[in-house]
């Protein structure tokens, strides 16, 4: 008789021992609320809680990787492409992301798809293709200084695709291949410049000495006269003739 009359005295004390008892892992925090106000920040390992005055809220202190919706766009060029990002972010101060904000993730989530498009609508296309390291940092900065008050770390911001349409996509080809010929050229004009330079001097040397001109001409013949030619018609200059003369007299 006096079991019956304590059992559900016993089985009402396990219900509240169990509910008063927590376990949190190595990167779980609990914060803990008395009576409606913050009390303090518990974990990891087991965690005793009174009963009806006591609340405990977990959070997860590993690093979130948030992949960001694509996001249309206005570039400052007046380009519209579609743009997609990852964020790496974690909680750093449990009391804050569970005081300062409610559903830090969505918040955070938010955020960087409104900072994306801001950030992102203020430069060209071409910055946006070339130069992404700057605009991760950019961006990365200004979520950490914004989710700082959540108590949340923004670690990385990477953006992964800078989507196109058709037309923009063969505009952009055009231009590459028009960029490639116009290097081409400026490549050859270079090289007729520098092969005109070294003809110039050569003349200006070969002019130094006449005797010069003529060892290079009879250089030449000796070049012609190795060809398989059976008959080879030459001009001779009058200033070897003359040189000849000289040598003779």
């Amino acid at each position: 008789m006096n079991l019956v009359l304590y059992f559900p005295l016993l089985l009402l004390g396990a219900l509240l021992l169990a509910s008063s008892v927590r376990i949190l892992r190595e990167y779980e925090r609990g914060v803990v609320f008395q009576l409606g106000r913050f009390w303090k920040v518990k974990g990891p390992g087991l965690i005793i809680l009174i009963p009806v005055v006591q609340q405990m809220v977990r959070v997860d202190l590993r690093t979130i990787v948030m992949d960001v919706p694509s996001q249309d766009l206005i570039s400052h060029d007046n380009v519209s492409v579609k743009v997609n990002a990852v964020v790496y972010f974690r909680v750093v101060d449990p009391q804050k992301a569970i005081i300062n904000v409610e559903h830090f993730y969505e918040a955070t989530s938010q955020l960087a798809q409104t900072t994306l498009r801001s950030v992102l609508g203020q430069h060209d296309l071409d910055e946006m293709l070339a130069e992404r390291e700057k605009l991760n940092h950019d961006i990365r900065a200004i979520l950490d200084a914004q989710t700082d008050a959540w108590g949340i770390k923004v670690a990385n911001v990477e953006i992964k695709h800078v989507d196109l349409n058709e037309s923009m996509v063969r505009a952009i080809a055009r231009q590459a291949e028009a960029e490639r010929q116009r290097r081409a050229k400026v490549i050859h004009a270079e090289g007729e410049r520098q092969a005109a330079e070294t003809l110039v001097e050569a003349a200006r040397l070969l002019g130094a000495d006449p005797r010069a001109i003529q060892l290079r001409y009879l250089q030449t013949l000796t070049e012609i006269a190795g060809e398989k030619s059976s008959t080879i018609v030459f001009p001779l200059p009058i200033d070897v003739l003359s040189t000849l003369r000289e040598g003779r007299s």
